[in-house]
């Protein structure tokens, strides 16, 4: 059919599919991807290999790793820890002309990147964040869309769960191009540009509009907000540093316990991090819990309680995963490489074209979903071109993740946003725009490697 290989066929036949099923049958995402792999298994007649691309994804600890990290955000949520943190914030930036805007910045990146969803997190944090830069001056729109950048830039920074399948996707192509912990440190360091471009959009846009400070009687202290919250500022050390140690300290970690305990290191250091975060918050944060003590059946409860809000997530990764081994099955990524490569795009064209592609797409298909189901070709063709394949992996959960809750039609992060702020469609979706065009260009001049990333 007009040289267009097969799989970009069936791509474009599950793209259709997704499409009708979500916007059409308002399906939930968890159930379509779960559907689609059926329909690829179907298009692709590999009923013999079924149990092999469905049991795929539970043979992976990247998978038990975006789990654990659900969880333990559903335990920072129960302790209050995050509030704290978000109390300190407004204690230092509230003065500031737009400060309810860096707030909201701050604190929804931070949620966001925690719970791995962007629109869940609007509509989690909007709540607060969107009525306090009103307060303080914003415009509906600008306070829409603040707060939808901000939770959608939650998508690209760990633990989110697009992060470990993008990273799942670039083993799979080019297997042990980079450590796990490495690709965390780059992954971070990536979340640190667009998270800066972000505040200097802000800033702009505050002066545009001229926001004011946050009241003053709305300000709380910071020393009494310092002396209640300190100890939920180590919460994010306890991440942090384990991967920062992982990736940049080999030698370090290699005289001190050898190399196979360096390795043994490297493979178990996402599986305990949550762990010991998880167990810190619940001390630090036990009296916030019921009785004001750590009780095991109180935590049971709190998680039992998740699961309505962790499952679907985590059905929809792991779906996700089995639906993308279902194009590696016949084939997909050299088919798609080899077509890419056909049309003569050299790596300026396919730097500028591909993000632009992934940001089209994300109007009808989830990123973890677009990552899944092209990431690998992806990554395979802008190698052949002589790009650095772990540079191009790193950036997809930007050019996906990110972008869907942008982007109508499937812009739920923009929507709930904008049903919160009660703001005009139209001075919101235009607005939008200047965000959506300005992420683009970060993720164009991140791809060319001008820009330099940690751990790459």
């Amino acid at each position: 059919m007009l040289g267009i290989p097969m799989p970009i066929i069936f791509l474009l036949l599950l793209i259709v599919f997704v499409a009708v099923l979500f916007l059409y049958f308002k399906r939930p995402m968890y159930e379509i991807m779960a559907l689609s792999f059926l329909l690829m298994i179907t298009l692709s007649g590999q009923w013999n290999k079924f149990l092999e691309f469905l049991l795929y994804p539970s043979t992976s600890s990247l998978f038990y790793t975006i789990f654990a990290f659900m969880i333990i955000a559903v335990l920072f949520d129960a302790t209050k820890v995050v509030n704290k943190i978000v109390q300190i914030m407004l204690a230092i930036v509230g003065r500031v002309r737009g400060g309810a805007g860096y707030v909201a910045l701050l604190a929804s990146t931070f949620m966001a990147a925690l719970s791995g969803s962007g629109p869940g997190n609007v509509a989690a944090t909007g709540v607060f964040t969107i009525p306090m830069m009103k307060r303080s001056g914003f415009p509906a729109h600008l306070a829409a869309t603040t707060e939808m950048s901000s939770s959608m830039l939650g998508n690209i920074i760990p633990p989110a769960g697009i992060i470990f399948l993008s990273y799942g996707i670039l083993e799979n192509t080019v297997p042990g191009s980079i450590s796990l912990s490495g690709w965390m440190l780059a992954a971070y360091s990536i979340g640190a540009w667009f998270f800066l471009q972000r505040w200097l959009t802000l800033f702009v846009l505050c002066r545009v509009y001229k926001v004011r400070p946050i009241p003053s009687n709305e300000i709380p202290s910071l020393s009494e907000s310092f002396k209640l919250g300190w100890s939920a500022l180590v919460i994010p050390a306890l991440i942090f540093i384990p991967l920062f140690i992982d990736a940049q300290a080999k030698d370090w970690l290699i005289a001190r316990i050898g190399e196979n305990g360096s390795a043994s290191f490297s493979s178990s250091v996402l599986m305990f991090t949550p762990g010991i975060a998880g167990a810190y918050a619940i001390w630090t944060g036990r009296k916030s819990l019921s009785d004001r003590k750590v009780k095991f059946g109180a935590l049971v409860e709190i998680v039992k309680s998740s699961l309505t809000k962790v499952v679907p997530i985590a059905v929809t990764i792991y779906f996700a995963y089995a639906t993308s081994q279902a194009f590696v099955g016949i084939g997909a990524e050299e088919q798609i490489k080899q077509w890419f490569m056909s049309l003569g795009l050299n790596v300026t064209a396919f730097v500028i074209i591909l993000p632009i592609f992934f940001a089209l797409l994300g109007m009808v298909l989830p990123g973890t979903a677009q990552v899944a189901i092209l990431g690998g070709a992806m990554i395979a063709s802008f190698s052949a071109l002589g790009g650095n394949p772990v540079l191009f992996a790193a950036l997809l959960p930007a050019m996906t993740g990110a972008m869907e809750g942008m982007t109508p039609p499937l812009a739920l992060g923009l929507f709930v946003a904008m049903g919160i702020a009660d703001s005009d469609f139209y001075k919101t979706t235009k607005l939008a725009i200047i965000w959506i065009i300005l992420h683009l260009i970060l993720s164009i001049l991140l791809l060319t490697g001008i820009l330099p990333i940690l751990g790459l």
